[in-house]
């Protein structure tokens, strides 16, 4: 018998959590700063200088988040092993973005759409296992045209509206080059939410998901999650690593022969998640590839 849920039971909002949670997963955007600009953003990469030397990721990473007002932000900077031109060309590209969104193990589908003019980027976010497209929850983002030029690129999405009380969505990149083989990157993502999301999302957290954290350590490691943050800033610095992961991991494979990308970006993908286990270990390798492999089949056949 399918279990029925009061509206006012606890079952009902860990269930209602699950379902927000999954929207977090989903790339949301531009942080509380914008975007920085050429000049801006160059003077960004001085100021990391030491951090991108020396910092928990073992590369050239910083990870940043906050939450205020029932506004959640997240950014990462990175130097990245890629010629400006390769990324710029990558990340002007809608439909390149799906490729890179897919690679997110909760998202389910993704297709560039036009409508009265304009450019969707729709996105469908899931359950971290199999799930149809119609079950899984839309965020269809509003692409605006990039700013391109031969040493600056800056890209951003946004979806006024979301399911679950949130609202407010924007998903933001943006790039300098650093000499001819990389490239300094600011990816960005924010959303609002609502009381009923507050406090769905706070049970859950007090529940089921009390284990989960992000990278941040704002306690000594002897405390409780090893002084990790937790709650929403710890959803949102799991999943701004996870699209910067996806976005590297994809540009990777873009030096392969065509027929082999696929496979390379997912392996390459999940490899990377495997470096940051406590944070980011979700499901099996063999799983993950199945799942992937037939999801981006599904992807491909709607575009043909």
């Amino acid at each position: 018998m399918p279990m029925r849920f009061h509206k006012h039971s606890a079952a009902f909002w860990i269930a209602a959590a699950i379902a927000l949670l999954l929207l977090l997963l989903a790339p949301l955007a531009v942080s509380a700063e914008e975007a920085h600009g050429p000049a801006g953003l160059r003077e960004r990469h001085a100021s990391l200088a030491s951090q991108l030397a020396d910092n928990p990721f073992g590369g050239p990473v910083v990870l940043q988040s906050q939450e205020a007002a029932r506004r959640i932000d997240g950014d990462v900077y990175a130097v990245i092993e890629h010629p400006f031109a390769a990324v710029s060309a990558a990340l002007s590209d809608p439909a390149q973005w799906c490729d890179i969104l897919i690679l997110h193990l909760n998202n389910k589908f993704c297709r560039r759409a036009q409508q009265q003019g304009m450019t969707r980027v729709d996105l469908r976010v899931g359950k971290k296992h199999p799930q149809s497209v119609d079950a899984a929850s839309l965020l269809s983002f509003t692409w605006r045209p990039p700013v391109t030029s031969a040493d600056y690129l800056s890209v951003r999405m946004e979806a006024a509206d979301g399911p679950y009380d949130t609202r407010d969505y924007r998903l933001m990149a943006e790039a300098v080059p650093l000499d001819a083989n990389r490239t300094f990157l600011h990816m960005g993502y924010a959303l609002s939410y609502g009381s009923a999301s507050d406090f769905a999302m706070r049970l859950y957290l007090g529940t089921i998901g009390n284990d989960k954290v992000g990278f941040t350590r704002i306690k000594a490691s002897g405390a409780g999650n090893e002084g990790f943050v937790d709650g929403m800033r710890g959803v949102t610095e799991r999943n701004t690593m996870r699209y910067y992961l996806a976005i590297d991991a994809y540009l990777d494979s873009l030096s392969t022969p065509a027929g082999q990308r696929l496979e390379k970006r997912l392996q390459a993908w999940f490899d990377a998640t495997e470096k940051y286990p406590r944070q980011l270990r979700e499901v099996g390798r063999d799983a993950y590839l199945r799942m992937k492999r037939d999801e981006v089949q599904r992807q491909l056949a709607a575009r043909s």
